[in-house]
């Protein structure tokens, strides 16, 4: 029999609660269904990435040709890169 999930009067609270429990005191993870959540937008980070002018260059020369401003193309080519690399081993 699972313990009962308190009510929280915060997220903090929560937070708190959680990083000093044990979910499987209280949630039957065998029980559990994966879900998609299409509507969630991931959080972002604003970073500052110096790079060479001339790249800069051609990656807007490269989104020019697709339409899309050139930030937009450079998440593109780092999502599929970082991907390649997490999913080659």
């Amino acid at each position: 029999m699972n313990k009962t999930i308190p009510n929280f009067a915060t997220e903090d609270e929560e937070r708190k609660f959680w990083s000093e429990s044990e979910s499987t005191e209280y949630i039957d993870w065998i029980q559990s269904k994966n879900t998609i959540l299409p509507n969630i937008k991931p959080s972002t980070k604003k970073i500052s990435l110096r790079l060479p002018e001339i790249m800069i260059d051609e990656l807007k020369l490269l989104a020019n040709k697709r339409d899309i401003p050139y930030q937009s193309l450079l998440k593109i080519f780092l999502a599929e890169k970082i991907d390649q690399e997490l999913h080659s081993r």
